[in-house]
């Protein structure tokens, strides 16, 4: 994997130390914040929602059990995500369910072209990022674009994105995880992440300038 990892925090390991004293709220609290996330990661790799349903569950029971080996040389989440991607492929290629990648990162060499303006580039503050609002937003209210409808519409362009992309701006943009906690837990390269991100974000911003175009036209 390229680049060093981060490091586990102390919230980590202050968590860590209260699940390993059998701490039930603890446990709780991680499973709640963490359960759909991982359950969409698993459904990547098997052949239905039931299965990965199962693939969660194993993986829970694999951190709880794996607990006491956990050394703080990752971010928990990161170790969490590997533990879970690792039974997943395992359970996907018992059932002879090989993904190809590119069915889970999507092949966009037939979609239009976006416009590099829309991102800053590696001198920008924010590399990667929209360089600049999309069309109309200039005039919005903050309130209109955290409106309900706005953030179904992001949604919906999410949901609509090939699995990996999806996962990958959801962490992202959405949970606000480090491009480097993401490569780690998903087992990504530098440089197919910012492949999968940059498409993700551009097909969100093209749903959203169409959105705006209409409400605005």
């Amino acid at each position: 994997m390229d680049g060093a990892e981060t490091l586990a925090s102390p919230e980590d390991l202050a968590l860590v130390e209260r699940l390993r004293a059998g701490d039930e709220t603890a446990f709780m609290m991680l499973v709640e914040r963490h359960q759909a996330s991982m359950l969409r990661v698993a459904r990547m790799y098997v052949s239905s929602r039931a299965v990965a349903e199962e693939v969660v569950q194993e993986a829970w029971l694999g951190i709880l059990q794996g607990l006491d080996r956990f050394q703080g040389r990752s971010s928990l989440r990161t170790w969490m995500y590997r533990i879970l991607v690792n039974i997943a492929k395992t359970r996907g290629q018992r059932e002879g369910r090989s993904v190809p990648f590119s069915s889970l990162a999507g092949d966009d060499a037939q979609q239009p072209p976006v416009a590099d303006t829309w991102f800053q580039g590696p001198e920008g503050e924010w590399q990667g990022g929209w360089s600049s609002l999309p069309a109309d937003w200039g005039g919005l209210p903050e309130s209109r674009l955290l409106a309900g409808e706005t953030l179904r519409v992001i949604g919906e362009a999410i949901a609509e994105l090939p699995p990996m992309q999806a996962e990958v701006i959801r962490l992202r943009d959405v949970l606000g995880w480090s491009s480097e906690e993401v490569r780690n837990a998903l087992e990504l390269s530098e440089t197919n992440q910012r492949v999968l991100l940059h498409r993700a974000r551009s097909r969100v911003r093209r749903a959203l300038d169409e959105y705006l175009e209409k409400r605005t036209g």
